[in-house]
Parts: C-alpha cells; sequence; structure tokens
C-alpha cells in the first residue's frame, strides 16, 4: 500500500516545493540583458589593455565619429584580429553609445 502512494505523494511534495519556489524569487527580478555582438567584440579583445578611464583622459585622440572609427580599425589591426568594416562599424557604435555620447557626426 505505501508503494502505490508513493508517486501521489512525490507529486504532492514536487507541487508544493514549486509553489514555494515561485515565492521566494525576487519580486522585483529583470531579465539578463544578452550581452551585443559589439560588446563581446570590445570585451574579449580591447578592455585587456582598456579600462573605462581610457575613454574620458584628458589626451584623448578620438574627437568625432570618424576618429572614433580611425581608432577603432587601428588597434584591431595592431592586434591582428582581421575585423571587417561591419567589426569596426559595430563597436564603433557601441563605444559611442556607452563612452561617448557628445561626438560630432561624420
Amino acid at each position: 500500500m505505501v508503494r502505490s502512494l508513493l508517486p501521489v505523494a512525490l507529486f504532492a511534495v514536487v507541487s508544493v516545493l514549486g509553489a514555494f519556489g515561485s515565492l521566494l524569487a525576487p519580486v522585483n527580478a529583470q531579465p539578463i540583458r544578452a550581452a551585443t555582438r559589439a560588446e563581446l567584440l570590445y570585451s574579449t579583445h580591447c578592455i585587456g589593455c582598456h579600462d573605462t578611464e581610457i575613454h574620458w583622459r584628458d589626451k584623448k585622440l578620438v574627437t568625432d565619429r570618424e576618429t572614433l572609427r580611425a581608432e577603432v580599425r587601428r588597434w584591431q589591426e595592431i592586434q591582428g584580429l582581421g575585423w571587417g568594416r561591419a567589426e569596426v562599424d559595430e563597436v564603433t557604435r557601441y563605444l559611442q553609445a556607452r563612452y561617448y555620447h557628445d561626438l560630432k557626426s561624420d
């Protein structure tokens, strides 16, 4: 008789735990944002030498979107990454959105 009640009891325990599990979840939990391709390229290949301070130092070389693009292109060439125009443009847009909000347009 105990064996016949075991599946029912197990189902009841799992159901109760599931209900309590949803109560334990944070109320304002936000879904984790997926990193963009540009963010992944930058964090994989660039952040090792660049911390955020490099983007607002006094003697920065970036003055507009084209100089930002030129710096991205230059550094990917120095590292031998072989990025095409698409990757350079994506990382340029990412950096402008992240650090260089006030750049003049091309």
